[in-house]
């Protein structure tokens, strides 16, 4: 008897089972490369799919039967036959996801146990495991004890060891994903595989690199001498850096100083130097994305398609897609390669990168794999949460001392995170012991100061009223405040003053988009602007003000505010400095309710309480920034937080890990905007929505119109429709509870959303 992997393809040909696991662990162990457990990997790809040789399945093949559990015999016979934890684990998890691996949980996976009382509620294909293994042994498989299992030295190391079982699921996984795929894609001459994404081609890459600084940056430069100096030196330091070997590694540089660039080129020469793979740059917020993927795309003009993936929400969408074809196949590769990072270069999201280093489901654990042997770099690096901070950088150190990777944490305003180290230890062996790529950088923060700073006195408030008026004086400014209804309060203040401009994230990715293009033109054309913003503009975002005022704040705030105040340095050639106004917003008896979060709270009032411990306090200076965020974590005590997500460590609970691991709050709506400027693109996607209700490519196509906000306490916000899921068949699929329609005249030219309902539906 021939058994199946799966059903008939478009070309009438049936996946034989023996095939499928063959090629499945020969992939899975490629995969895992030079990892120890890498001949787990392919014992895990021929045991996969074990309860697959049972009658019952075969049934299933042809439509007789349903309702089965194919995966826990092979889960069962990892553990009990070979003791390979990790692979008894990612083959149970392949379909439903990583699960549990305490000792009793374990014990758990026992089939007399789950032909009693699934989990699922499904029946087990066959309950006899020894059957199965003997089918498939005499289908041709060969199964011997791998040498090295992925949980035999590590496992008093939680976060280290869940980390391994991940690695291993995503070998898996994508192993699986994308043999099945080539078989449904197949045709009469067999399986077509999808085709592979570029390589990296560090030789190619590099003099694309260093002609782009010569031909466009320096050629363009207009910075002051000192600020093109300290570019050079950065340019310098990093290349030097790029020889060392993968390790851990944090860049402490002045806004400015051109850290995008040369992390770059750190990244292609490191990857060179210790034949890395891949280069995975992940940032905070979408603003910094945007303006990073512009400028990789200039430097890499004319290489393959791809070689720079972009993975967030926005990808896809504006000018990176206006050359797709017309059947839309350059997306629908880019969408494919996303699934499992398959390119040289990939820019994403710290939400997509971390949250994806403690998930269990497949989908999101499918690229873990290509972190491997990769160079992993993290700009604005200041804004991990404190809340998550020990177990991710134990996650990160154990990528790097196991998996030949390279981890660097760039910055202006460096956290004190190896005061943790001992903390991580707990989690991952190696600790947290980063090496500084700029030894001397206190001396570059020294040559580059660019601004002076007017810090508030003891107990002095500033009212919008006031602020306002002294705004009206100033030809350009920009004014970063802390919360949404503080930005229109004082928008309301300024009244009929002209440029005017506000930027946050009320506004829709289009919108924040061109509000920043106007703005970068009036301030380089010279003409008035003033731009009332939210914290949305600090990290990252490329603007020149020669007057910057910040709300008290994060004292990291505070100085990435200051990043965009003489930028470029070229008020110093005229014997200048930029100015930047502290002031304390005067909220009357709200205290902790003027600020974003409690966190947020808690690192104003050490900024606050080093005020008035010192007087004014010098941003130019690293050892400030130490002498703070040792004082924030004493304070809070970033170790001993988050207690659910810490017990679900402890017990390797997969699944309440992956709950517990949230950077943003998830308790969000996506509200498709009339935005003037696109109000066709708008009226399309809303006549779409109603007429066939939205599906994946909709909700692609409607991001850069969407603006998040909080889900009110009913559920459903009156001002907003719920879009209509698309319908399939004759059953309709109902309303979606995450995407809506504004209705009403409430999305504004200037203010963007503006719900009648009022700020408590506002995201900081």
């Amino acid at each position: 008897m021939i058994y199946y992997a799966h059903s008939n393809n478009p070309a009438s040909l049936w996946h034989p089972l023996s095939e499928h696991l063959t090629e499945v662990a020969s992939l899975a162990q490629t995969y895992a490369a030079d990892a120890a457990w890498a001949g787990e990997a392919g014992l895990a790809g021929l045991l996969h799919d074990l309860g697959k040789y049972a009658d019952r399945f075969q049934a299933r093949l042809r439509g007789e039967d349903s309702g089965l559990d194919h995966w826990s015999q092979g889960a069962w016979i990892a553990l009990s036959k070979y003791k390979a934890i990790a692979a008894a684990l990612a083959i149970q998890g392949h379909h439903i996801g990583l699960q549990r691996g305490s000792v009793q949980a374990l014990r758990e996976m026992q089939l007399v146990n789950l032909a009693a009382n699934h989990p699922q509620h499904l029946h087990l294909s066959d309950p006899d495991a020894d059957r199965l293994l003997q089918r498939a042994q005499a289908d041709g498989l060969q199964f011997n004890t791998p040498t090295t299992m992925a949980l035999q030295n590590s496992y008093a190391q939680a976060v280290a060891a869940m980390l391994d079982v991940r690695l291993l699921f995503s070998c898996l996984v994508d192993a699986d994903f994308l043999d099945t795929e080539a078989h449904f894609n197949g045709d009469s001459e067999g399986k077509r595989p999808r085709p592979a994404g570029p390589t990296l081609n560090t030789q190619a890459a590099l003099a694309a690199l260093n002609r782009h600084m010569g031909e466009r940056i320096r050629a363009g430069a207009q910075a002051d001498a000192q600020v093109l100096a300290a570019r050079e030196a950065l340019w310098r330091a990093t290349g030097e850096a790029a020889q060392a070997a993968p390790n851990v590694f944090t860049l402490t540089a002045p806004t400015g100083s051109g850290k995008t660039l040369a992390m770059l080129r750190f990244a292609l020469e490191h990857a060179a130097k210790n034949k890395l793979k891949r280069i995975v740059l992940a940032v905070p917020f979408l603003t910094v994305i945007e303006q990073t993927a512009r400028e990789y795309r200039q430097v890499f003009a004319g290489f393959p398609e791809n070689f720079v993936l972009e993975h967030h929400s926005l990808a896809g969408l504006g000018e990176e897609s206006e050359h797709r074809d017309a059947d839309g196949n350059q997306e629908r590769q880019r969408r494919l390669l996303a699934e499992n990072w398959d390119a040289p270069i990939v820019l994403t999201t710290n939400v997509q990168l971390l949250e994806s280093l403690f998930s269990n489901r497949p989908s999101s654990c499918r690229k873990l794999h290509s972190l491997m042997n990769s160079v992993i770099l993290f700009d604005e690096a200041q804004s991990l949460p404190q809340h998550l901070a020990v177990p991710t950088l134990a996650a990160l150190s154990h990528l790097s001392a196991a998996f030949h990777s390279s981890v660097v944490f760039a910055t202006a305003t460096q956290p004190a995170f190896d005061s943790l180290d001992q903390a991580v230890a707990k989690h991952a062996a190696s600790g947290w012991k980063p090496v500084e790529m700029v030894p001397e950088h206190s001396q570059m923060f020294e040559s580059l100061k660019r601004v002076n700073v007017a810090w508030p006195k003891s107990g002095e408030k500033r009212a919008w009223a006031d602020l306002a008026a002294e705004i009206r004086d100033t030809d350009q400014a920009l004014i970063v405040v802390n919360l949404k209804r503080h930005a229109l309060a004082l928008l309301e203040a300024m009244g009929d003053t002209p440029d005017v401009f506000h930027l946050s994230t009320n506004l829709c990715a289009e919108h924040r988009r061109a509000v920043l293009d106007t703005v970068r033109a009036r301030l380089k054309a010279g003409q008035p602007c003033r731009l009332i913003s939210t914290q949305c503009v600090e990290a990252g975002v490329d603007v020149d003000f020669p007057k910057v005022y910040r709300a008290l704040a994060p004292l990291e705030a505070i100085a990435q505010a200051a990043g965009r105040c003489n930028r470029e340095g070229r008020m110093n050639a005229k014997g200048q400095l930029g100015e930047v106004v502290v002031f304390d917003p005067d909220e009357g008896d709200e205290k902790r309710r003027g600020y974003p979060t409690f966190a947020y709270y808690q690192a104003t009032e050490v900024t606050r309480t080093m005020l008035a411990l010192n007087g004014d306090l010098d941003i130019n200076n690293p050892a400030v920034f130490q002498t703070y965020y040792r004082r924030l974590y004493n304070l809070n005590d970033p170790t001993n937080q988050n207690t659910e997500l810490s017990e679900a460590i402890k017990t390797r609970d997969f699944v309440e890990v992956a709950r517990g691991y949230r950077l943003i709050d998830q308790d969000t709506i996506q509200v498709l905007v009339p935005w003037a400027d696109r109000w066709d693109t708008f009226t399309k996607l809303r006549a779409e929505a109603e007429k066939t209700g939205i599906s994946a490519g909709w909700m692609r196509r409607a991001q850069s119109l969407a603006v998040s906000v909080y889900r009110t306490k009913t559920g459903t916000p009156a001002w907003a429709i719920p879009a209509k899921l698309r319908q399939y068949g004759k059953t309709p699929s109902g309303v979606s509870d995450e995407w809506f329609i504004l209705e009403g005249d409430y999305y504004d030219d200037t203010l963007g959303l503006k719900p009648p309902e009022g700020p408590q539906v506002f995201i900081a």
